[in-house]
């Protein structure tokens, strides 16, 4: 699938609204119990920019936009202003030490970069495919290291020149974008008045 690394104009991003999807099949039996299949492993995020189209120049970006990504063709980025950071309020400044995402093993050279959901005891981890250029962070150990490793902000793996070794803790700060698509192939924009406009711009998250 067609992907274009770039984010959604940002008035247009702010103005979202959405959040993570799960898919579960639940059955009740006969004595009132419940059996549940948790289909997904991930949540997969939907949301609806509708709110966000505020202005003529806010309807124009978005119009260029849709027109470049071929409606439901072609992926891009979203910003989750509810969820962009690697810090535990989920958009605070990152810090190295924000997530663990892996140990060492003497061995491995390449880890994904993940942020971890913890509650009750129950730790969710996500994979982060789109880092900001610019943002990573990663520390071993406690300490941060400034070289020695790269980070693609395409696919949010990062690779050491040199391998942890053994029972090493690997942290990561970052900022991440969530790979998108449209959930249309029709862009529905009216214009109440000449200042204010109203739109249909549903967006789903995509696999990647």
């Amino acid at each position: 699938m067609a992907f274009d690394d770039i984010e959604i104009p940002l008035r247009v991003g702010f103005g979202s609204r959405g959040g993570p999807n799960f898919s579960t099949e639940i059955i009740v039996i006969d004595s009132g119990y419940e059996r549940r299949n948790q289909n997904w492993a991930q949540a997969r995020r939907t949301y609806d920019a509708r709110d966000a189209v505020r202005s003529a120049a806010d309807a124009a970006a978005l119009l260029n936009f849709f027109h470049a990504r071929a409606g439901r063709a072609r992926g891009f980025r979203l910003k989750d202003w509810s969820d962009y950071s690697s810090a535990a309020d989920n958009i605070s400044a990152p810090a190295f030490t924000d997530q663990t995402i892996a140990t060492g093993d003497g061995a491995t050279l390449l880890f994904q970069l993940i942020k971890n959901y913890s509650s009750g005891g129950v730790t969710l981890a996500r994979p982060i495919a789109k880092p900001v250029a610019g943002s990573v962070m990663i520390g071993i150990d406690g300490a941060q290291q400034t070289t020695g490793w790269s980070i693609d902000t395409t696919t949010g793996l990062v690779t050491f020149a040199t391998a942890p070794a053994a029972g090493q803790s690997i942290t990561a700060g970052f900022t991440f974008d969530v790979p998108v698509r449209f959930d249309t192939d029709v862009l529905s924009l009216s214009a109440e008045n000449y200042a204010a406009y109203q739109a249909d711009v549903p967006i789903v998250e995509i696999r990647v």
